[in-house]
């Protein structure tokens, strides 16, 4: 039998322990043997719950048992997850997170510690919810060279945007509705300022190219200035505005990653993924370009793919999955370095060789993003995007 724990009985927590109640028997079968909640670690009183007898409030409980497999965290937050983690990891346990957080802040360090204690620290759901990313990136494209990752990575965002497109509706009024729904937090500021998409990118970055790529090196814009004449002008001009994160390797082995409204083709695969769902295209220099979509949030799909990797830690209890990233990436430059295409809307006269979308709306590239802002600034636009090309 294998024994695991439960750190932070939220909506993840809770859902990893809905998922082996309903799928036990087929769970022990693809493992081999019978998988045993033995703890649920959690600050609140669960005595009048199903899960009385596995619930503890001593993280030393977990720490000390020498039959404890696999932890889970799903406390989140990089504060007290970390150093939960931290004492898991080196009293030998395999930790399984649904944190990107902690994963984009302290992943290099937590993957240090469990090649050194020989277990395993695995995070699938940190990005894309229930969506398989992660794994097929290290594994199944592990044939080929990564060339540009691109994304919608927040669910949250994605609704807003899909309201503001298909219901005429502003910013704030879809924000509230979103939170209505319970899409998003009382305090919306990591998704709607793109800090959660930041984090995703990193870590996807970071898997692909074996680099460390910290969120505050990177540039980060959410979606919260974003006009609906904006939204409309690209919405009749054949495009669809996304809140995309994107990271890409130069010829030169430099990188970049950013996140930031888009205008997308209406012909991209992502440009029609709406409501709370994720996609996230690969281009690889053998397969091409590859697609993941579905949920990117909710207890039950992202507790799927925590499960997923609880089971495959414990396949690789002998031998460890070689994760990790090492140094700092060489980032380019991006402000100077990556020549991009333009949205650009106000009231002046058609920049020379530029593509009209509509009066006064007009695509212009490829330029460095200083480039753009000095030209916005120099006609005083009043919006200024990247368009995905």
């Amino acid at each position: 039998m294998a024994n695991f724990a439960i750190m932070g009985f939220g909506t993840v927590g809770s859902g990893v322990a809905e998922v082996l109640r309903m799928n036990g028997e087929s769970i022990a079968q693809k493992l081999g043997e019978p998988l045993n909640l033995k703890y649920i670690l959690d600050v609140r009183d669960l005595s009048a719950t199903p899960y009385a007898k596995q619930a503890v409030k001593d993280f030393a409980v977990l720490e000390n048992d020498p039959e404890l497999d696999v932890v889970v965290e799903s406390i989140g937050g990089a504060k007290v997850a970390l150093e939960f983690t931290r004492r898991a990891l080196l009293a030998g346990k395999h930790v399984v997170t649904s944190n990107k957080e902690l994963v984009a802040t302290h992943g290099r360090e937590l993957l240090a510690i469990a090649k050194e204690k020989n277990v395993n620290y695995l995070f699938e759901a940190s990005v894309g919810g229930g969506i398989p990313v992660l794994r097929p990136l290290f594994q199944c494209l592990a044939g080929n060279q990564i060339q540009e990752i691109v994304g919608i990575l927040n669910g949250t965002t994605n609704y807003i945007l899909t309201r503001m497109v298909k219901g005429g509706v502003t910013f704030a009024e879809a924000l509230k509705e979103a939170q209505s729904k319970g899409y998003a937090e009382a305090n919306p500021a990591a998704d709607v300022e793109g800090l959660d998409a930041g984090r995703k990118i990193c870590i996807l970055s970071d898997l692909a190219w074996g680099r460390e790529v910290r969120p505050e090196a990177i540039s980060i814009q959410g979606i919260s200035h974003l006009d609906l004449r904006d939204v409309d002008i690209a919405s009749r001009a054949g495009y669809r505005v996304k809140l995309l994160g994107r990271a890409l390797r130069l010829e030169d082995g430099r990188q970049a990653a950013y996140v930031a409204p888009h205008l997308v083709p209406a012909d991209c695969p992502i440009a029609p993924v709406d409501d709370v769902f994720n996609a996230i295209m690969i281009r690889g220099n053998a397969v091409g370009d590859v697609m993941f979509y579905g949920r990117g949030a909710g207890d039950l799909p992202t507790a799927s793919a925590v499960m997923g990797d609880v089971l495959d830690a414990l396949t690789h209890r002998n031998r460890r999955r070689d994760l990790g990233w090492s140094e700092s990436a060489p980032l380019i430059d991006q402000e100077r370095e990556l020549p991009l295409y333009w949205y650009l809307r106000g009231d002046f006269a058609q920049p020379e060789g530029s593509e009209k979308l509509a009066e006064g709306a007009y695509i212009v590239g490829p330029l460095s993003a200083q480039a753009a802002k000095e030209l916005a600034e120099q006609v005083k636009a009043a919006a200024l995007m990247p368009v995905l090309r």
